[in-house]
């Protein structure tokens, strides 16, 4: 059998593959505190289960529309007008399955073969591989700890060349958990709009973030560009991840575009769960979500302090995602040889910076805090213990 060259050149996402030798490890009886996965351990609110059941009553389940449910687009039109004091209008809303699927129909309606898209570097590695997989061109753009792990115009700008037709940007960021400063992003999408580029924001961690000092959510990139396609997902902070729901809100000429393409792809996102998610958006669900990011913000006080007294230096503080980048090279390992190591030996489950770029893939490594408190003591510990080992 003939296997694509599409199909050939993808890398593995090393996350995945941790995830794959922790669970061997773990059948054969040990413990491994898992901190290599981006998935909120408390799944979804009570009130959001009680509205699956309720939908899975035994009713027939048609296919919705392409672009979701209309009930569930006005929904998500209401969250940002409460929630970021946006007006979106919601004939711009596409309920997807997942966030990636957003991100598939996107880039499929936007990048042709040779075009060129920006991407930091350290970033998601599957956002690289699906402009790939459309014939794109990724030009990745190292990052560092003075641009918090984030593009900035300056370096975007020096950049740019005549095939560039996007920048692809996460706020916050897959594995830096930083977001970007509103003057940048808003900079940065003014120089696309001058050369007639898309961009794409990718802000599944949004409400994760924290809050302004005024005490506002952070503000959303529609807020900045409205002509920007923003992505977005019920995964993260409303904890739905195997329920594969996501959105993007896309410039209103995009929409008949990514609706021919849904369409095709997959006719249309899960009919139970978009029916369900109505209920992520009343008052019951919200709360339980704002005392989940409370709690996320708890996490990440623990695992910095943990961090700092090993002596694992994290170069910036996350301020959105749940994820630390911290550098191990003080250590004399590699990052894969950390993590390698710290899986076997310790029982500490991590992912090497190799599945997020190349600029910092041999020094840094990203730990996910979405264990629980206890977890997180332990596997502190267990680096404590492994690291002190490495330096005797």
């Amino acid at each position: 059998m003939r296997i694509s060259n599409r199909a050939e050149a993808v890398a593995p996402f090393y996350a995945m593959e941790v995830a794959k030798h922790a669970a061997m490890l773990e059948a054969d009886g040990h413990h491994v505190v898992k901190l290599n996965i981006g998935e909120p351990d408390f799944g979804a609110p009570a009130v959001v289960r009680a509205a699956m059941r309720e939908a899975m009553d035994g009713r027939p389940m048609a296919y919705t529309a392409a672009l979701g449910l209309p009930a569930l687009r006005q929904a998500i039109a209401g969250f940002y007008r409460d929630e970021h004091a946006v007006e979106v209008d919601p004939a711009r809303i596409v309920v997807t399955a997942g966030a990636s699927a957003a991100l598939v129909l996107t880039a499929a309606a936007l990048v042709d073969p040779g075009d060129e898209v920006i991407i930091g570097d350290p970033s998601y590695p599957c956002n690289r591989q699906i402009i790939e997989s459309f014939g794109g061109t990724v030009r990745l753009v190292p990052t560092t700890p003075a641009t918090r792990f984030q593009l900035d115009a300056a370096s975007v700008r020096s950049h740019w060349s005549r095939r560039t037709r996007g920048v692809m940007i996460a706020t916050p960021s897959n594995p830096t958990g930083t977001s970007i400063p509103a003057g940048e992003l808003a900079a940065i999408s003014g120089l696309a709009r001058e050369h007639g580029a898309w961009r794409i924001v990718d802000e599944i961690y949004l409400d994760l973030s924290d809050r302004e000092p005024d005490g506002h959510a952070r503000r959303t990139a529609l807020a900045l560009d409205p002509d920007a396609v923003v992505i977005n997902s019920f995964s993260k902070y409303f904890g739905l991840t195997g329920w594969r729901l996501g959105w993007c809100v896309l410039p209103e000429a995009l929409v008949p575009a990514v609706e021919r393409l849904a369409q095709n792809y997959y006719i249309c996102a899960s009919a139970p769960a978009q029916e369900a998610a109505l209920a992520c958006f009343t008052p019951e669900a919200l709360a339980v979500c704002e005392q989940r990011r409370a709690e996320f913000s708890a996490r990440r006080a623990l695992v910095l302090d943990g961090l700092a007294r090993i002596g694992l230096p994290v170069p910036v503080p996350p301020d959105g995602a749940f994820y630390c980048y911290l550098d191990v090279s003080g250590t004399g390992l590699s990052a894969w040889e950390f993590c390698e190591r710290a899986l076997q030996e310790a029982h500490v489950a991590l992912t090497p910076g190799r599945d997020f770029g190349t600029h910092s893939a041999e020094t840094h490594v990203r730990l996910s805090y979405t264990a629980s408190q206890p977890d997180l003591r332990e596997g502190l510990s267990r680096l404590r213990q492994f690291v002190a080992r490495i330096g005797r």
